[in-house]
């Protein structure tokens, strides 16, 4: 179902801005659940502590990412780390929603993925800003093998993604 948004001369349509207004209102209900959620876990779990949820599969922990996805660049010293990762995640996420805005039709898979996408660039950008780094505290793993430590945010951009990916795999 992919919905006309197209503008009419005087702007956009009624429909159109609810739309709009429903995906933003997304985009912002991810960045407070994530904003939430990590200032419960600063707040009530020391830091590298461990807490099972799923034992085998899945703890909270506390730990704070200075770097990117899967902490890339997190052991680099340069004094102009943050900042650049500041002006690209706005960037980025300043391109994202203006693409969006202009675009003429948009698939509602599409939106609720930019909309997840935007919420969790959102939330990581303001960690950034405000600390210099991200908070992170889900730790699933399965035996020995752990996956990089996530949050709300992370799982927000990655399903976002899967919405865009599948919507692009079964569009015309």
């Amino acid at each position: 179902m992919t919905e006309k948004l197209e503008s009419s001369p005087g702007g956009p349509t009624p429909v159109r801005k609810r739309t709009r207004a429903l995906y933003a209102a997304l985009a912002i209900l991810i960045a407070l659940a994530d904003q939430t959620t990590k200032f419960l876990v600063e707040r009530g779990i020391p830091e590298h502590a461990l807490i099972p949820v799923i034992p085998g599969l899945l703890n909270l922990t506390h730990s704070k990412n200075p770097g990117v996805a899967f902490g890339m660049f997190s052991d680099s010293p340069a004094p102009w780390k943050t900042a650049l990762l500041v002006v690209v995640s706005a960037a980025l996420l300043a391109v994202v929603v203006y693409t969006v805005w202009r675009a003429r039709e948009l698939h509602w898979a599409s939106g609720v993925g930019v909309a997840l996408i935007a919420g969790g660039a959102i939330s990581n950008l303001a960690d950034r800003v405000r600390a210099g780094l991200v908070v992170d505290f889900v730790d699933a793993y399965f035996r020995s093998y752990h996956w990089y430590t996530f949050n709300l945010a992370d799982s927000a951009i990655v399903v976002g993604a899967c919405f865009l990916v599948v919507h692009l795999l079964i569009s015309d």
